[in-house]
């Protein structure tokens, strides 16, 4: 024979009425259509194209600020332009510039023609004659120092962040953007790239030619400390 004290006579009750609660409640939610509750808004898009913000972090094993970088310039067909603070870029994406500039797209690389820090200067200008050689572009901003990172290709995609093209933002730092594509944000970034190359010194053909001996001994030296920078 078993006793149930009024302890669990009161313990059973409250859970026999919280039972009966929860399936009428589950009853009332499943009875009820699931839009009902949504506000519907009389809105349409002014503009057509898309917005893509997306996130880079250290912690993944995910390079997403260079692969879009990466993915922009192996699909560009007439011309894609950056503009960056600091140029200190891996091996692929070094090639993935260069292959575009000799299947004929138009690449160019905006970067400050004052610098910030001479020792990161000096190693961004370590990475042009490998560029040039290969028919990349790049200006210099002459006015001081661009602190961008933007970049546009054949006026249907561009992208605005924090990412620089440099070991920091591409591999150790948590950074952001925005991909734009078919915007009327893509025309404005391009005019904006097209009134800074204005002001820019083109360094181009100063860096087609071979450098000193003593100049590439001290740029291997500061590439040495690249993947920290």
């Amino acid at each position: 024979m078993i006793l149930i004290s009024n302890l669990d006579c009161d313990a059973l009750a409250r859970l026999l009425i919280a039972q009966t609660q929860y399936i009428e409640i589950t009853e009332q939610i499943r009875a009820t259509p699931l839009m009902e509750d949504v506000p519907v808004y009389d809105y349409a898009a002014q503009q057509t194209g898309f917005v893509q913000p997306y996130a880079d972090s250290p912690m993944d094993n995910e390079q997403v600020g260079e692969e879009v970088y990466i993915s922009m310039i192996n699909k560009a067909e007439k011309y894609c332009w950056f503009m960056t603070p600091y140029l200190i870029i891996t091996d692929e994406m070094t090639h993935a510039l260069c292959l575009a500039a000799k299947r004929g797209v138009d690449v160019r690389i905006i970067t400050p023609g004052i610098p910030d820090k001479k020792f990161i200067y000096n190693i961004t200008r370590s990475f042009y004659h490998g560029l040039v050689k290969h028919g990349v572009r790049v200006y210099e901003w002459t006015p001081g120092f661009c602190h961008a990172k933007m970049s546009v290709a054949d006026d249907c995609m561009a992208t605005c962040g924090t990412i620089n093209l440099d070991y920091r933002s591409l591999y150790h730092h948590f950074e952001n953007g925005c991909f734009m594509a078919d915007c009327q944000a893509v025309v404005d970034i391009k005019n904006d790239l097209i009134r800074t190359m204005g002001e820019c010194r083109d360094v181009t053909d100063q860096y087609q030619t071979g450098r000193s001996a003593y100049l590439r001994l001290g740029q291997l030296f500061m590439r040495l400390f690249a993947g920290l920078l």
